[in-house]
């Protein structure tokens, strides 16, 4: 069986590709555990899950809620509480799609906005001085190397 499939397991007779296989499940176990320590960084509150999504594509600019339900793979009357819930925070608000007037573009707010930058700051100061604490100089050449082969996986 080939590795085309993603429930197959690397043929047994290459252990290269049980090298492979091996390590792409450390890194994905690894990638986790950084989100979640990154994620206590980031003091998002009582945000829920799928609010935190909606602020994260809202962040690449103003969407209707259609289009939200759409990228989240949800239904619209779903993802319409949840961007209510977050304007009654204060993190986003609406305005008439110059495109549609029926329709509302909802954006993220300057607060919002703001707390974000702060947020990711925390987050990138808990990691800078994670790397400067743990890792020799050495190392961390070696982790920024690591960063450019996983953005050549994720990069078409």
């Amino acid at each position: 069986m080939g590795m085309s499939d993603p429930l197959n397991m690397p043929d047994a007779g290459d252990p290269d590709a049980s090298a492979v296989m091996s390590t792409a499940v450390e890194l994905r176990v690894v990638l986790g555990q950084l989100r979640r320590k990154l994620r206590e960084q980031a003091n998002v509150g009582d945000l829920t899950p799928s609010q935190i999504a909606v602020l994260r594509r809202l962040d690449g600019g103003p969407a209707t809620v259609t289009a939200l339900a759409k990228a989240e793979g949800v239904r619209s009357q779903s993802l319409g509480a949840t961007v209510a819930a977050l304007e009654a925070a204060g993190l986003v608000a609406g305005n008439p799609d110059p495109a549609d007037g029926r329709q509302t573009l909802w954006d993220l707010t300057p607060a919002c906005r703001e707390w974000l930058r702060v947020s990711r700051a925390a987050r990138e100061d808990w990691l800078f001085r994670a790397m400067n604490a743990r890792l020799s100089a050495a190392e961390r050449a070696e982790l920024g190397r690591a960063v450019d082969l996983l953005k050549r996986l994720v990069n078409d």
